[in-house]
């Protein structure tokens, strides 16, 4: 008789050299993209990303582009891999990873729809899971203008890029470049002995990179999942049951690095808040955590290019949302604005149940498509 084992049966040590692994896997997806992007040139990199000038066409890249591929961690890594090339700049860049902030909502959203038979488990459900759109909305609004205004989120980046790793513009000698520099040049070598060169082998190394950093992403996040699944969500129900804020906030942190994806911390929440365990106060900074912890894979994503562009870039999106915390959840007067809009929502969404379907439709799809091709 045939004994299945699951990944979570497997020795400690197996699990952790399985997980080192498929990051390391990760970063030479990372590298692939990157090396891609530079054989393709800079007419190339011009044309394909000249929408991303206009801040407002490169917040609705970001957007489209994680609600595509349903992880920022994803969406980030690969713009972090496009500002290594020099394919973006961190001007350009920095809306992007706004978008992406915006765009992983909506997995969570989607979760909430599977309540829509019961009016009461959707009310919840629904608010819980809109809570974090309208935090990350009303966060790029405001901190998007300051930043075309200011610089000053690129800046405090830029700032610690410097002292970590040198000036932009430089090359830094990372150690996980090296690593991976090697399964990198097997790549090339074999498109190249299939016969391509220039753009078309540049295309196709990009290609691979998305595909490795793809699977990588979801594999590890598969494997967290196992892991920890259990455990987060009874971490969850001890810490929430005694109440929410700043213990809250540092779980959703702690749980989003552990599992590698804020869909996964920020879906936890949704049945949870349905069933009516948790309130929507517990939960809402919950998904503040999320959006700390998140940024985690694009740091990652840094130490295998060797432009501190890219380190720079990732640390924007992590100073982006701490300042949103900030800004929407320290001050108390704006703390509840995000919940009081969520709840609004949940009512009129409970009265008309395909407005919630139409909410996703418009707010995650037609929306950022408008906003492509009107500004791109």
């Amino acid at each position: 008789m045939t004994v299945r084992r699951s990944f979570a049966d497997l020795p400690a040590p197996l699990r952790s050299a399985t997980v080192v692994a498929l990051i390391y896997v990760f970063l030479v997806g990372v590298s692939s993209l990157e090396t891609g992007i530079k054989i393709m040139g800079s007419d190339t990199q011009e044309r394909l990303f000249s929408a991303a000038e206009n801040p407002l066409a490169a917040l609705s890249i970001g957007i489209l582009g994680t609600v595509l591929v349903q992880s920022s961690s994803a969406s980030t890594s690969v713009i972090v891999g496009l500002v290594a090339s020099g394919a973006l700049g961190v001007d350009d860049a920095v809306p992007m990873v706004m978008g992406a902030n915006i765009g992983t909502t909506v997995t969570n959203t989607l979760v909430s729809l599977g309540h829509i038979r019961q009016s009461g488990e959707f009310r919840r459900a629904f608010a819980a899971a809109t809570v974090h759109d309208f935090f990350n909305v009303l966060a790029v609004s405001i901190l998007l203008p300051v930043e075309l205004l200011t610089g000053v989120i690129s800046s405090i980046a830029q700032g610690i890029s410097e002292r970590l790793v040198g000036a932009s513009g430089t090359e830094w000698k990372s150690p996980v470049k090296a690593w991976v520099k090697e399964p990198v040049g097997w790549l090339q070598d074999f498109w190249g002995a299939v016969g391509l060169d220039g753009n078309p082998k540049g295309i196709v190394m990009v290609l691979t990179g998305l595909v490795i950093i793809l699977l990588a992403l979801t594999f590890i996040t598969k494997t967290m999942r196992t892991l920890v699944a259990d455990r987060v969500e009874r971490s969850i129900n001890a810490m929430l049951s005694r109440g929410g804020g700043m213990v809250a906030l540092l779980l959703g942190i702690v749980i989003t690095i552990a599992v590698q994806s804020s869909s996964i911390t920020t879906s936890i929440l949704i049945p949870l808040a349905g069933a009516g365990v948790i309130t929507l106060r517990n939960a809402y900074p919950v998904t503040l955590g999320a959006n700390v912890g998140t940024t985690i894979t694009a740091l990652l994503a840094s130490l295998a290019a060797s432009s501190p562009d890219s380190l720079t870039v990732a640390l924007a999106h992590a100073t982006f949302n701490v300042a949103g915390i900030l800004v929407l959840y320290v001050i108390p007067l704006a703390r509840d604005v995000p919940i009081r809009a969520a709840e609004k929502l949940a009512d009129v969404a409970v009265e008309r149940r395909t407005s919630a379907v139409a909410y996703v439709a418009f707010m995650f799809i037609v929306l950022p498509l408008i906003g492509v091709a009107v500004l791109g």
